[in-house]
């Protein structure tokens, strides 16, 4: 019986002890068989960590309409060129270009020196009432200018007069050499026209009378009441609007 009951003794601690050095083995294999190695896309993927921060596009301030940037005109364009405005009844502008090429053929017909021995210069001519050809103006003035000046506002103070400028260099002895000649502009006038027109003039009163007479009446009756208010007798046939022909008698 004591050695029935030694057996079992045996046989429970053998099975207890299998026990506990199997259960390490099988949890290493169950952590194995559960372990997760995701996707490899998913692992090249980019976190929000990893990204820069947002940078938003700026907005227009309240109130102030967003305006695209502007588009620089370029300060030249290779071509030599002279322009003449007339800014009002006693200003005019004058803005121009000459290129290197122009330099260089002055140097070539008046000595390599010429351009440094001489001077910039504005010649202003006046020619009104004058085809102007480079020797007929009224008269004229010389403005003295930088090398690197290429515009000039110039006081003519003449209103209602025609100018031409030419861009030129001016040796010391006086010798004027054109380089570039501007367009012919004229000065607007400043003051009110002192042309009459009496023909206007007369038209003028008709429109006035006109105002006094009721809706609905016609020309022959415009004309017979006008010439007996004025005493005119018979008006003049064919009157239109000024600036404007008569039409031709049949």
């Amino acid at each position: 019986m004591i050695a029935l009951f030694t057996w079992l003794f045996l046989a429970i601690a053998l099975a207890l002890a299998a026990g506990i050095f199997l259960l390490p083995s099988r949890s290493r294999r169950a952590a194995k068989k559960s372990k997760f190695t995701p996707p490899a896309h998913l692992l090249e993927e980019e976190y929000a960590g990893d990204l820069l921060p947002f940078q938003p596009f700026p907005q227009p301030r309240p109130g102030r309409p967003h305006r695209p940037p502007e588009v620089e005109l370029p300060r030249s364009y290779g071509v030599d060129r002279m322009a003449l405005m007339a800014r009002d009844p006693h200003w005019i502008f004058a803005y121009w270009e000459i290129t290197a090429a122009r330099q260089d053929e002055f140097n070539g017909s008046y000595g390599p020196a010429a351009w440094s021995g001489s001077r910039q210069v504005l010649r202003v001519y006046d020619v009104t009432g004058v085809e102007f050809n480079g020797g007929n103006a009224n008269g004229y003035v010389d403005i003295p200018i930088g090398e690197e000046v290429d515009n000039w506002h110039i006081n003519v103070g003449e209103p209602d007069r025609s100018f031409c400028v030419d861009l030129g260099r001016i040796f010391p002895g006086g010798k004027f050499v054109t380089l570039l000649r501007s367009n012919v502009v004229t000065t607007p006038r400043a003051s009110l026209s002192d042309r009459l027109d009496e023909e206007w003039m007369w038209i003028e009163g008709v429109y006035r009378s006109i105002g006094r007479i009721s809706y609905g009446t016609s020309s022959p009756m415009i004309v017979e009441e006008l010439a007996g208010r004025a005493g005119m007798g018979a008006l003049p046939l064919g009157i239109s609007s000024p600036g404007f022909p008569r039409p031709p008698e049949h």
